[in-house]
């Protein structure tokens, strides 16, 4: 099994790619609708975002931080021309029959605040979660999956937690509800990646299997702005 980093892009590797992508950008769709779990609101996002964190994991773990890095890319810019393609669409002139506009608003309108704060949360925390992993990899000698997979999510949601409530809600809830909304997410993304780590176990096992390679990152740099593989 191979301890660097395979060139090429395999069938797993992309299809683990577009999931990633696909988990990232339908949270930002069903972020709008709130839940209620054991007294606690919380938007609706928190069942699907924690596993774009999962499969940052999986992709870190087998393939290593250089395409990480380029699927984090991917994902930054496809969220990027989703709200920019769904602000424009709203904003287009409709029909006087046309009675589903607000509905349609409600639904993909984000503000421009949301925007960047979501986007700002997403870059820093999955970074910040890759990074982690392949640098706790090396100190492990591969050895201790889960304590790699749960520390690189308690500091990359943790970024990202951070960065969204407080760039998107700052000033317009009261402080300490503010820090309510930061704990209870926080609490419960980083509680989701514990309860996931017998499957993560189980697939990153397969995947080394399946793909003959177990990258590890001896001669990364860790600069988010280098897209080699």
């Amino acid at each position: 099994m191979s301890e660097g980093c395979n060139k090429g892009f395999s069938s797993l590797f992309v299809i683990l790619a577009c999931l990633f992508v696909m988990f990232m950008l339908l949270s930002n769709i069903v972020a709008g609708k709130l839940m209620q779990v054991a007294g606690l609101v919380l938007p609706a996002a928190v069942i699907l975002f924690p596993l774009t964190y999962l499969f940052g994991d999986l992709l870190t773990e087998v393939y290593g931080y250089r395409k990480s890095r380029l699927v984090i890319w991917v994902g930054f810019l496809c969220n990027a021309l989703m709200a920019a393609i769904s602000l424009a669409v709203i904003a287009l002139p409709h029909p006087s029959f046309w009675s589903q506009q607000n509905a349609y608003a409600t639904v993909l309108g984000m503000t421009p605040r949301l925007v960047a704060a979501s986007l700002a949360a997403y870059w820093a925390g999955e970074f910040s979660n890759s990074v982690v992993l392949s640098v706790m990899k090396k100190l492990t000698g591969g050895r201790w999956l889960w304590t790699r997979t749960i520390g690189s999510t308690v500091i990359g949601q943790g970024v990202d937690t951070l960065i969204f409530i407080t760039a998107s809600f700052y000033g317009l809830v009261p402080g300490g509800v503010l820090i309510q909304m930061i704990v209870a997410q926080y609490v419960w993304k980083v509680a989701y990646e514990v309860v996931a780590t017998p499957l993560t176990y189980l697939i990153v096992g397969w995947l080394k299997r399946v793909e003959q390679v177990d990258t590890f990152d001896w001669d990364v740099k860790y600069n988010p702005f280098r897209l080699e593989v």
